[in-house]
């Protein structure tokens, strides 16, 4: 079990003034907010030293690879002292292998958090002042787990180290016998433990028709065959009980070994041998079906080209894609996979986004108009000219000119979280840990008490030796092991063919157990593109010195409004120059103020007037607003210096799919829907009203929507819905926070714990769905591993033999892994029926 830690984590902070800037108070209220912290602070930095991030945290409900996410995404960095690392490995085939694994790193020295899971997976994070990564994969060499390298990533993936990961130096190579070997860490290769199974299965056959069927044969040749079977069978949970006991613990596999003996001791070694073989084959055919939700997401990987044709220097060639660099144009072909992220320079095309974003139909393209300006800021470029790696070009040829590297592609940090976010425990898979550490012991406690029934009941010590055995095997508690980590793998494996992004199996689960969703608006209930609707000016002022000012100061900012200020008021201003502003300070949730010729100018809602020093505006002006804000406008006032030069109304459109997505969640279930926003209160009922919501909460600071949620969540379990950027801190404090776009924004990967990759809010049906469903599944899968417990313990006590017992314990443990792959086939009911 996990307990609480406390760390001080080394942070580097941008240049700020004093510990208040936005960006410590953004990361401290980020993470206070999250459930699993305790407290958290930030001690400024000192001499050489540099700031420090103390953190009292639980690492099983927020680990800090989720930490590192919101630290990047709040502006700071975690720096090199602590390091992680995502391993595909071999020799881990069950779960109970895999939390083996996963207790030996946690008890070494300077391991902060380990994870492992049967898919094959391993995830650690470490100091690197008192471990390293050489000394994590010595301990997993000796417990006979080998690395196959990094986690499923793109060509090129695993060359570079990027910001915070452990991987290998450029150009290492690696071979068979040097520890990356994909042999499984056994002789005979990835099929090492089945061999095995099916020889144990061979011998016990052998021995039973020589027994039954041949005559005449020595009475120790059966024996002998079943001792064989016994050993093949054993071999592997044998190495599996001693790694425990090393670690003081009991597991299923101490149990089995324990029956097994008893039942040789018994002088049953047919019964034992066929306990051995199917217990066996039943490890070999989950790590089977484990391996087919793993292969799932390993296809991801397997969407970006190899290489890519690139133009330098005059001519065109072929390089592998991770000698792509930014700024490379890149020649796409017709009907060829896009080898990078970046922007269209030349040429027109329809591009299929569904292998990253899940929209199913493709996507037009066209070149930016303004190339210079795209490479400044790549990020804001529209997505009618943006393209990601691992998409499917149409009939058009196109040049694009590359904005990241192939190690930092929306595909690469998708498969890199999706690997990740594999090993993260679901409350479900916690909750059963801890019972199971609690119900073994008491399985061997009834066990021993069952050898002295020979004392109540009249039988033989043999009978009752028997009984105890057998029930030992009733008891084993394999399937509920297994039952919630498998649901987890497939339904993150299938959100990711979706377009959807879930890190982990707590933002899994609780996602299909919500009843109210909040909804940002600008940009996810609306399309985040303003237009200017309306001008009103002040007595004695220009539309011409109005949007002159506006301009000037509103270039400087990049918020949407500010954006359809410049855009559109570019257009009214008949091409004139326009002056220069500076010192652009943004007033959180209000509006900006800057300098322009010599005069402080102030431009925001109208609330901003007449509190902190800033002089209230004129009746004129307040009446103006108010008529704009009845027609549903939001509405920007312009200050320069002492004189009001008026209003800009703007509009938003809302998104068209946004009634339709709103109607398929609550036919799925979800009871309540409300839209904060900052705008005024009648322009967010006017927009609650358009896409068909009953409750709309308008006037709220930033600050108001956190505690909003807060409201919401003391009520029941509540997501919040945004574009991952500025709606950080009140997603944070929701039970799940989704981000839109997150495909073409860092940070909404980084912040939100569901990313629909797709800017589109039909794909939020698909992930409520698809997260009731995996809640419906492993809600399934526990009760049918307790009840089958709950049947066979009686069933033994009054005389089930070993064999049968053994039969359905290990029916029962393939029985719930193939029914959580049944979630790799979930088909949106939504989207098929349209």
């Amino acid at each position: 079990m996990t307990s609480k830690l406390r760390l001080d984590i080394p942070v580097l902070l941008p240049e700020v003034d004093d510990m208040a800037d936005a960006c410590v108070n953004r990361l401290t209220a980020d993470l206070t907010a999250r459930e699993g912290v305790e407290k958290v602070h930030i001690v400024p930095a000192e001499a050489e030293f540099p700031a420090r991030l103390c953190l009292h945290y639980d690492p099983e409900v927020l680990p800090l690879a989720r930490i590192r996410e919101i630290t990047q995404a709040a502006g700071a960095q975690i720096t090199n002292r602590f390091g992680h690392l995502t391993w595909n490995v071999t020799g881990i085939g069950h779960e109970r292998r895999a939390r083996t694994v996963a207790e030996k790193l946690r008890a070494m020295k300077g391991v902060l958090e380990a994870e492992a899971n049967a898919a094959g997976t391993v995830h650690v994070e470490f100091d690197r002042e008192a471990t390293s990564k050489d000394a994590i994969d010595e301990a997993l060499r000796s417990l006979g787990v080998r690395r196959t390298g990094e986690p499923a990533s793109v060509p090129g993936g695993g060359k570079e180290a990027h910001a915070g990961h452990d991987h290998r130096s450029k150009g290492e190579k690696h071979s068979e016998g040097d520890g990356h070997d994909h042999s499984h860490g056994k002789f005979l290769g990835p099929n090492t433990e089945l061999i095995f199974a099916l020889s144990s299965g061979a011998l016990l056959g052998i021995g039973v028709a020589i027994e039954y069927l041949v005559s005449g044969a020595p009475d120790w040749l059966p024996t002998a065959c079943f001792i064989a079977a016994y050993f093949f069978g054993g071999f592997f949970t044998l190495r599996e009980a001693i790694d425990n006991l090393r670690l003081k613990r009991f597991e299923i596999d101490t149990l089995m070994l324990v029956a097994a003996a008893g039942a040789a001791a018994l002088g049953a070694f047919e019964e034992g041998a066929l306990l051995l073989f199917l217990f066996s084959l039943g490890h070999a055919l989950e790590h089977y079906a484990m391996g087919r939700a793993k292969r799932a997401i390993e296809a991801l990987a397997e969407l970006a080209p190899p290489v890519a044709t690139v133009r330098r220097d005059g001519e065109t060639r072929e390089i592998p894609v991770e000698e792509l660099v930014v700024g490379d144009i890149v020649v796409v072909r017709p009907n060829e996979r896009l080898p990078a992220d970046g922007f269209l320079v030349k040429g027109m095309t329809s591009i299929n986004q569904a292998p990253v974003t899940g929209e199913s139909i493709p996507v037009d393209k066209s070149p930016v108009t303004d190339t210079v300006a795209a490479r400044a800021r790549p990020d804001s470029v529209d997505g009618a000219s943006r393209v990601f790696a691992g998409t499917i070009n149409g009939a058009g040829a196109v040049e694009i000119e590359v904005t990241r590297r192939s190690t930092d592609s929306a595909l690469a940090k998708v498969v890199r979280m999706v690997s990740e976010a594999e090993a993260q425990k679901s409350p479900t898979q916690r909750f059963t840990e801890k019972f199971e550490r609690i119900f073994v012991p008491v399985v061997l406690a009834l066990a021993v008490v069952m050898l002295f029934g020979w004392v109540v009941v009249d039988e033989p010590f043999r009978d009752s030796f028997y009984r105890a055995m057998a029930v030992l095997v009733a008891a084993s508690p394999c399937a509920l092991a297994i039952a919630t980590p498998s649901a987890v793998l497939s339904g993150v494996a299938r959100a990711a063919r979706g377009g959807v992004l879930v890190k982990g199996g707590g933002p899994l689960e609780n996602l299909g157990s919500l009843t109210a969703i909040a909804f940002d608006k600008t940009g996810t209930l609306t399309e985040g593109k303003p237009r200017i609707t309306d001008i009103v000016t002040a007595e004695g002022v220009s539309e011409q010195e109005l949007l002159k000012v506006a301009i000037a100061v509103e270039s400087l900012s990049d918020h949407p409004l500010a954006e359809a200020i410049v855009r559109d008021g570019r257009e009214k201003f008949d091409q004139q120059a326009v002056a220069e502003a500076s010192d652009l300070k943004s007033l959180t949730g209000k509006g900006v103020t800057a300098t322009l010729d010599g005069q402080t100018v102030w431009i925001g809602k109208a609330e901003m007037f007449g509190s902190d020093g800033i002089p209230a505006l004129g009746a004129a002006m307040t009446e103006a607003i108010a008529q704009l804000r009845d027609g549903g406008r939001t509405t920007m006032v312009v200050r320069q210096g002492d004189r009001d030069l008026g209003a800009i109304g703007l509009m938003d459109t809302p998104r068209a799919a946004a009634r339709n997505a709103l109607r398929k969640l609550h036919e799925i279930g979800i009871t309540r829907m409300i839209m904060i926003s900052g705008d005024n209160q009648k322009v967010a009922d006017a927009i609650a009203k358009d896409v068909g919501l009953d409750e709309a909460w308008g006037d709220l600071m930033p600050e108001d929507k956190v505690e909003a949620i807060k409201k919401l969540r003391s009520e029941g379990k509540v997501a919040m819905v945004g574009d991952g950027v500025n709606d950080a801190p009140a997603m944070a404090s929701a039970t799940v926070g989704i981000a839109m776009g997150a495909a073409g924004s860092d940070v909404a990967l980084e912040t939100a714990d569901v990313a629909l990759m797709a800017d589109d809010l039909a794909h939020l049906p698909f992930a409520v769905g698809l997260s009731r469903r995996t809640r419906s599944i492993i809600l399934q899968n526990v009760v049918v591993s307790l009840g089958i417990v709950a049947v066979l313990v009686p069933a033994t006590i009054f005389g089930l033999s070993i064999g049968a017992a053994v039969a359905v314990h290990e029916g029962s443990t393939l029985l719930v892994v193939f029914n959580a792959l049944r979630l790799l086939a979930y088909r949106d009911p939504y989207r098929a029926a349209a």
